[in-house]
């Protein structure tokens, strides 16, 4: 079982990475917010891995953070909640988001993420809700160039499953209305803008 990986990242997208351990490639599975904190080609990172063990194939599915992962972890436990949709909700909402969403029953809210439907969002609530009185709300706020970030964006949606032009306005939209130059912040309006219906306006709870 693998629980740790440390090496060289050979290859970088929104929801997967190449790490590079002694020449050995592992296809690491992130979440968007472990995408956004990653440096550069070529530098050394370490990530936390779950191994998830499926019929005929291991996926490793990696973090920058315990709290994530093991929030990660704490996701595949409700029903219906795979994980490729853990990934997706960790991606659409960050931990500081989801803890109160899921301790207030908060349906409208995370039924914002792609992929989350009314039914799954009611387990996540009823599943974990108990569980979550332990679990802390920290800030942490992962390093992103400012380089391309509305390139990366684009991109992250896409991998997502969205259209490429609905993403590039969603994208063009979430700046208008947000300013912002962060990666997760831009993400987390566009993300919003998409799964609002026209003629609604899409706004961030924060």
């Amino acid at each position: 079982m693998i629980g740790q990986l440390r090496g060289r990242l050979a290859e970088k997208r929104p929801n997967q990475v190449l790490v590079d351990v002694g020449g050995v490639g592992y296809l690491v599975q992130v979440p968007l917010s472990t995408y956004a904190a990653l440096g550069e080609l070529h530098t050394e990172v370490t990530l936390l891995i779950h191994t998830h063990v499926r019929e005929d194939t291991l996926a490793l599915y990696g973090f920058v953070s315990a709290r994530e992962k093991h929030f990660f972890e704490m996701l595949l436990s409700a029903s219906g909640v795979g994980p490729t949709l853990a990934l997706k909700i960790l991606s659409g909402m960050s931990v500081e988001e989801l803890v109160p969403a899921i301790r207030g029953s908060d349906l409208a809210r995370l039924t914002r993420i792609p992929g989350v439907g009314r039914k799954t969002a009611e387990r996540m609530v009823v599943e974990l809700k108990d569980k979550l009185e332990a679990v802390a709300v920290e800030t942490e706020k992962p390093a992103s160039s400012p380089a391309g970030i509305e390139a990366d964006v684009v991109s992250a949606l896409v991998n997502l499953g969205y259209d490429g032009h609905a993403a590039e306005a969603a994208v063009g939209e979430a700046k208008r209305e947000t300013g912002a130059a962060n990666f997760e912040k831009l993400l987390r309006g566009a993300l919003q803008s998409l799964s609002v219906p026209k003629g609604r306006s899409a706004r961030s709870g924060s």
